[in-house]
Formats: C-alpha cells, sequence, structure tokens
C-alpha cells in the first residue's frame, strides 16, 4: 500500500514541480527579506519546527467539527469549525516559512501536501458559509465539510511523508553518536586562521575554525537540511550554513539563526604528539 500511495504522490511532479518552483521562488524571496519573522515561523526561538505543532489543532478542531454534527451540537460544530479554518491559516503560514528552505524531492511533494491542504481549507470555508444563518437543512454544509476533512487526511499523509521519508526538518543529528572518547583527527597540521577547514575523526566529519591559539570545532553538516559547514563563511562569531543561512555560535554550536530550529554538535580539539585529536563535547 505504502509503495502504492508513493507511486501516487510522485506521479504528481508534472504539475508539482513547476508549480512548487514557482512558489517557492515567491516565498523564498519574501521570507528571506523579513528574517525576523521567517525564523519565529520556523520555530527557531522553540527548539522545535512551529508548523508541526500547529498542525495538530485544525486537525482535531474539524474532527470534534464532525462528531459535534452529528450528534447534531450545530452552534458547538460550527465554533469547532471556525477554530479549525483559522488554526489552518496559521499552520499554513508556517507551513510556508519551512517552504521557502525546502528543495528537491520534499519540495515537490511539499507542494502537493500544501496544494490538498488549500484545498481543503477552501471547502471548509464554503462549508462555513453554508452554515451561516443556522438553516434548517445543514446537509450540504455537512456533507462538505465530511468531504474536505477526507481531502485533509489526504494531505496530512502527503505532509508526514515530507517529514518522516524525506526527513524535512528533522535534525540531521538526531542519531549521531554522543561518544566522548578521544580519536584521531585528520586535520592540516596549521589550521589557517578564521578560515572554514574542513576535518574527519572517523566517521564524523567537522569544520575547524582557528581563532589565535583557540581551535573551534563543529560538526560539518548542518542540522537543518545537510549543508556543508565547511563551505560556508564565518559572520559575527558564527558559521553560516552556504545552503540556507542557518548560523551556528563557533563557541559553543547554539543555534544563531534559522532556518535550522537545532543547535550543531560541538567538539573539543588537542593538539598532541602524535598530531590532532577531537572528541564530542559533553552536554
Amino acid at each position: 500500500m505504502a509503495r502504492f500511495l508513493t507511486r501516487i504522490i510522485d506521479g504528481q511532479g508534472v504539475w508539482a514541480r513547476p508549480l512548487g518552483d514557482f512558489v517557492h521562488g515567491i516565498v523564498n524571496w519574501l521570507f528571506h527579506h523579513m528574517k525576523p519573522v521567517h525564523n519565529f515561523l520556523n520555530g527557531t526561538w522553540l527548539g522545535h519546527p512551529l508548523h508541526a505543532l500547529l498542525t495538530d489543532v485544525p486537525i482535531g478542531a474539524f474532527t470534534l467539527t464532525i462528531v459535534l454534527d452529528v450528534a447534531n451540537q450545530r452552534q458547538a460544530a460550527d465554533i469547532a469549525l471556525v477554530l479549525g479554518i483559522l488554526s489552518m491559516l496559521a499552520a499554513a503560514v508556517a507551513g510556508y516559512a519551512d517552504y521557502a528552505d525546502t528543495d528537491g524531492l520534499a519540495r515537490q511533494r511539499a507542494t502537493v501536501h500544501s496544494t490538498l491542504m488549500v484545498g481543503a481549507l477552501v471547502i471548509y470555508i464554503v462549508s462555513a458559509v453554508l452554515r451561516w444563518g443556522n438553516p434548517v437543512d445543514r446537509t450540504a454544509a455537512i456533507v462538505t465539510s465530511i468531504v474536505a476533512y477526507l481531502i485533509l487526511s489526504a494531505g496530512a499523509y502527503v505532509g508526514g511523508d515530507v517529514v518522516y521519508a524525506l526527513g524535512n526538518m528533522v535534525d540531521r543529528h538526531a542519531f549521531r553518536s554522543r561518544g566522548t572518547k578521544w580519536a584521531h583527527l585528520d586535520a592540516p597540521a596549521d589550521v589557517p586562521e578564521g578560515v572554514p577547514t574542513k576535518a574527519k575523526s572517523g566517521a564524523q566529519t567537522m569544520v575547524l575554525v582557528r581563532r589565535g591559539d583557540t581551535v573551534f570545532a563543529l560538526h560539518d553538516t548542518c542540522a537543518h537540511a545537510g549543508g556543508p559547514l565547511s563551505e560556508g563563511h564565518i559572520v559575527d562569531g558564527c558559521i553560516e550554513c552556504p545552503w540556507h543561512g542557518s548560523r551556528f555560535d563557533l563557541a559553543t554550536g547554539n543555534l544563531k539563526r534559522g532556518p535550522s530550529v537545532y543547535d550543531q554538535p560541538r567538539y573539543e580539539v588537542r593538539r598532541t604528539d602524535t598530531g590532532w585529536e577531537a572528541r564530542r563535547a559533553p552536554g
């Protein structure tokens, strides 16, 4: 079943790719011209994607709408419907903030997801209009809300696929070893001053930046989407990812600017008689 559904989703690429590229161009330009708002909607301040949090509200409200409609609790059902519409709009805005930095197959599937969600939202608004004035016969209003719920469910499935199958907005270091043993670090004998330098310790790739006698080390793979930090730039004591512009404090690995919502793994580095060694910093 999963393979069949995936083929159906990816079969929408004929229209989803060009539409996605067009919409992405607009939202990318828009959000990158108001970076504080972009960071807020990404969830940088929360340490968790805001869109994922907000999507639970409309799904719960719309489910409650169906239950209350069946129970003939008209006023309560209408309130739940309006709450669902408003919270769905909020979730959509946060979703487009994430979409602004989504690429490749994830963008294509996210376009299918957003199209389904916008379609469901429009039908829910139609249902709300049909309920206006509390008509005696609410059949059309209830049927449209049920149709919208089915589309919403399909959109939620595709959205989950973007996250769980493609790892969009998932911490790239969620399963990385946290061992703290010193290990050999393959790095230049003389790390250049203030220049991001790629190094490797076992399976871990790092970015080194030297300032005077201090060498800072973070994992080279950006926690947001896997960009190579060693190809980035130093900005205000931070390493900036070359892909989407996330910034991490060199000394702590703490996130300073999104779209990432996660900190970057930090390493301790020392020089011995046999060369460089590194280990994952505790904490």
